[in-house]
């Protein structure tokens, strides 16, 4: 894979398609075109901010400090068929169960893998070795990269986009895929402007060490100050995603180790043993932001650059991976009826396809912060009852977690 920019820097080169973004979602999509760029001959690019790690690197080493994913079950199922889940898998720990509940209440609601007659309810899995997977398999097709590079000028033009880099390098795409996060302020050089709705909460993450075995089981604990998430890792740790009101966590991210793992274990009680060690400390805020256009002629917006969700339900990368099949499938279909890959029929088809299930995972997330977050009278009392019901209704159970799964849209 050759991670740098064209030796001349000032020619403008043409692709089919350019890939604004090379994290989780970009590579993604580019591991996704393979099957397009064999039959189509397709020419793609991706344009990376940051510089990625070159070929030879050595061997993996797990940080303790490593941020984690969660990966759906579907989500599994589309990489196994871009080829890339049993190198995934090698570093996946797997959620079996899963606990719903809130502090003080009786009420909780349980998820199983064998309820559902699947190997696994999703798979938790470090970002770095989900990128290194995506990057290797990305490295065996001939995509260009630009890397480092930023683009600071994205226009359209009657073929598609022009895009300037700053190596100096000048791109022209007949599709261009914005995949970087929605931080490079392109959605605005294009007038893209974004739903912001600020939940006033802090997401405080971190690994913790735990003195039994996790068995598989992930725990979702919604508390007074916020819900606090524990995914299982590989090595009897847990990925913590402890939501605080913005500030609170402060005071929090300044504990030493001893004073942090003594007021998690006083928020969250001993249902996953005692907490024994913490990683580095990360927080960032919380917002749902939803881009007021995924497609425009020549372009589409994919991952957070489209929709930024609350990490309550676990569901922001999942959704963004669909996307990316989503968009393939409409590409390819596009394709045989003869349609440029910039196409706004092509692009429109898949808005159609992704509009559904985007507005349920939103609507979803979302009402879970605002129903655990609320403190009108009686409500405590209404969820532990909504907690407890749900666990007796097995079908309404099993339909929530296959849909959760990515299973069923």
């Amino acid at each position: 894979m050759t991670i740098q920019a064209p030796d001349n820097a000032t020619a403008t080169a043409h692709y089919d398609i350019v890939i604004v973004g090379g994290g989780l979602v970009g590579a993604s999509l580019g591991c996704a075109l393979a099957p397009l760029i064999a039959r189509q001959g397709l020419r793609v690019a991706i344009v990376e901010a940051a510089a990625l790690p070159t070929e030879g690197t050595a061997e993996w080493q797990p940080s303790f400090d490593a941020r984690a994913s969660a990966i759906a079950e579907g989500s599994a199922q589309r990489f196994r068929e871009l080829g890339v889940w049993e190198a995934m898998r090698r570093e996946a720990a797997k959620i079996e169960r899963i606990h719903i509940s809130e502090r003080g209440r009786l009420g909780a609601t349980r998820l199983s893998a064998a309820e559902l007659g699947v190997d696994a309810l999703g798979h938790v899995i470090p970002n770095a070795w989900m990128g290194r997977v995506l990057h290797e398999h990305l490295s065996a097709l001939p995509i260009d990269w630009h890397c480092p590079a930023r683009v600071e000028t994205l226009a359209p033009t009657a073929q598609g986009h022009y895009l300037a880099l700053s190596t100096g390098a000048e791109l022209t795409a007949t599709l261009t895929v914005l995949a970087d996060g929605g931080r490079s302020g392109l959605k605005e050089q294009l007038g893209i402007e974004s739903r912001r709705r600020p939940y006033d909460q802090t997401a405080l993450i971190a690994h913790v060490g735990v003195s039994q075995p996790h068995q598989g089981v992930a725990f979702e604990r919604f508390t007074r100050e916020g819900p606090i998430a524990l995914l299982p890792l590989k090595h009897q740790a847990m990925e913590l995603i402890w939501t605080h009101k913005s500030g609170d966590e402060r005071a929090r991210l300044a504990l030493d180790d001893r004073a942090f793992l003594d007021q998690l274990q006083r928020a969250f009680g001993d249902r996953a043993g005692r907490f024994t060690k913490v990683g580095e400390r990360f927080s960032y805020p919380l917002s749902l932001v939803t881009a007021r256009e995924s497609v425009r002629p020549g372009l589409a917006v994919l991952g957070n650059a489209a929709h930024a969700l609350h990490p309550v339900a676990g569901q922001g990368f999942n959704l963004a991976l669909r996307s990316v099949v989503d968009l393939v499938e409409a590409l390819a279909l596009g394709h045989e009826q003869g349609r440029s890959l910039g196409d706004l029929e092509t692009l429109l088809d898949f808005e159609s396809r992704r509009a559904r299930d985007r507005a349920n995972v939103i609507r979803f997330s979302d009402s879970l912060i605002r129903l655990f977050g609320a403190s009108f009278p009686l409500l405590p009392h209404a969820r532990a009852a909504g907690l407890i019901g749900l666990n007796l209704v097995g079908p309404l159970r099993r339909g929530l977690a296959r849909r959760a799964m990515g299973l069923e849209r």
